[in-house]
C-alpha cells in the first residue's frame, strides 16, 4: 500500500526540514533501518540510537541508512508501517506507543521488528513471552508498575508534605487500554505510599482547565503521564507548572531541559541498548525470536536546580547523590 503523497509530505517533511535523514532505498546498497514513531521527532532518542549502532559496528551513512517516519495521530501508523515495508527495509524500529509496534507487526510477518514500549508486549500479542518472543518481533519494555512507583517515590521524597498528588492523563478510551493500565499503576503506587492521587484528564488539549482543578484541590505536586501528545505540548505543561508553583515529575528529560523540575526514565540509554543489543545483532543475522525481550538496566534522574530554587525547594542530599544529571 502506497502512502498518499499529501500525507507522506505532511508527516515526514518536518523531520527532513529539521535535519532528519530521509534515504531513497533504491539509491543505496546499504541496509536500511525503518524507524516508526508516534509523536514529534525525538532528536535525543535518535542521537542515542546512532551511538548504539556505532557500538555494534554500524555507522549511519557508512554502513547503514535510517528512514524516519513520525505520525502525529494513531490512525496514520498503519500507512507509515506499510510504506516502510514497501521500501523493503532490513528492520523496523518502533517507539512512542505499543500501537506503532502493532501496526508494524500487522504490516509484515517477515521483516524483523524491534520495539520499545512502556507496557507488557504479551498483552498486545506482540510476543509469545518475554523469554521466547517467537515470530519476527522483539525489543525492550519498561513495565509501568515499577516505573510509576519510582517516579512517585522520588517526587514525594522532594515534597514530603504533598499528601495529594495530581496525575495528568489523556482521557480514557476503551480502544487504548494502556491509558487505564497507567492509571491503575499510579493509583496502586499512591496507596502504597499513603498519597491521594487526583486524576486530571486533559480534554480537547485544555491544559489550563486541568491545572485550574489542581489549584482548586490544593495540590502541590504533579505527575505528568507518559503520553506522546503531552510531549508535543511539553512547553505549555512546564509553563503552567511554573505559573502555579507546582513541583512536577515528568516522564523524560526534554521537559527538564525546558525548565521542568525533574524527570525519571530510561531516556537515551534505552535507545542505545536497543540499537546495540537488538538492531545490530539482527543486522548481523540473529533472528528476533532468539533475542529475549529485556528491560532497560539504566534509568536517568534529571533535576533542574534553577527551577527548584524558584519553587523554594531544597533538594535532599539523597536525591542530589542519585541524580544522573543536574541542570542549572
Amino acid at each position: 500500500m502506497k502512502l498518499p503523497r499529501r500525507n507522506f509530505l505532511h508527516l515526514v517533511g518536518g523531520a527532513a526540514a529539521a535535519g532528519w535523514p530521509l534515504t531513497a532505498h533504491a539509491q543505496s546498497r546499504m541496509p536500511v533501518i525503518g524507524f516508526l514513531g508516534l509523536g514529534p521527532p525525538n532528536p535525543n532518542a535518535a542521537a542515542a540510537f546512532h551511538r548504539g549502532l556505532a557500538e555494534a559496528g554500524y555507522v549511519s551513512g557508512q554502513h547503514v541508512e535510517i528512514e524516519y517516519r513520525w505520525a502525529n495521530y494513531l490512525y496514520l501508523l498503519p500507512e507509515l508501517a506499510a510504506d516502510l515495508v514497501d521500501r523493503n527495509v532490513a528492520v523496523i524500529v518502533t517507539t512512542g506507543s505499543p500501537y506503532a509496534a502493532v501496526a508494524a507487526k500487522d504490516a509484515t510477518s517477515t521483516i524483523p521488528i524491534v520495539f520499545t514500549l512502556a507496557d507488557d508486549p504479551v498483552k498486545y500479542d506482540l510476543v509469545t513471552s518475554l523469554s521466547r518472543p517467537g515470530g519476527n518481533i522483539t525489543g525492550m519494555t519498561f513495565l509501568t508498575s515499577e516505573l510509576a512507583g519510582k517516579r512517585l517515590d522520588l517526587l514525594c521524597e522532594l515534597v514530603p508534605e504533598a499528601i495529594k498528588v495530581g496525575y495528568l492523563s489523556i482521557p480514557s478510551n476503551p480502544r487504548y487500554p494502556v491509558v487505564e493500565d497507567l492509571r491503575s499503576d499510579i493509583f496502586a503506587a499512591g496507596r502504597a505510599l499513603g498519597r491521594e492521587i487526583i486524576l486530571l484528564e486533559v480534554r480537547g488539549l485544555d491544559f489550563e482547565a486541568a491545572f485550574t482543578t489542581l489549584v482548586e484541590q490544593r495540590v502541590r505536586a504533579l505527575l505528568v503521564g507518559n503520553f506522546t501528545v503531552f510531549d508535543t505540548y511539553h512547553d505549555k505543561i512546564v509553563e503552567l507548572a511554573a505559573r502555579h508553583k507546582l513541583a512536577a515529575m515528568y516522564p523524560n528529560r526534554s521537559y527538564v531541559v525546558d525548565g521542568g523540575l525533574m524527570s525519571y526514565g530510561a531516556g537515551g540509554a534505552l535507545f542505545r541498548q536497543l540499537a546495540r543489543n537488538y538492531v545490530g545483532q539482527i543486522l548481523k543475522g540473529t533472528k528476533p525470536a532468539d533475542l529475549p525481550v529485556q528491560q532497560p538496566t539504566q534509568f536517568a534522574l534529571v533535576i533542574n536546580l534553577k527551577t527548584a530554587r524558584a519553587l523554594g525547594l531544597a533538594i535532599p542530599r539523597t536525591l542530589l547523590a542519585a541524580a544522573t544529571e543536574l541542570i542549572d
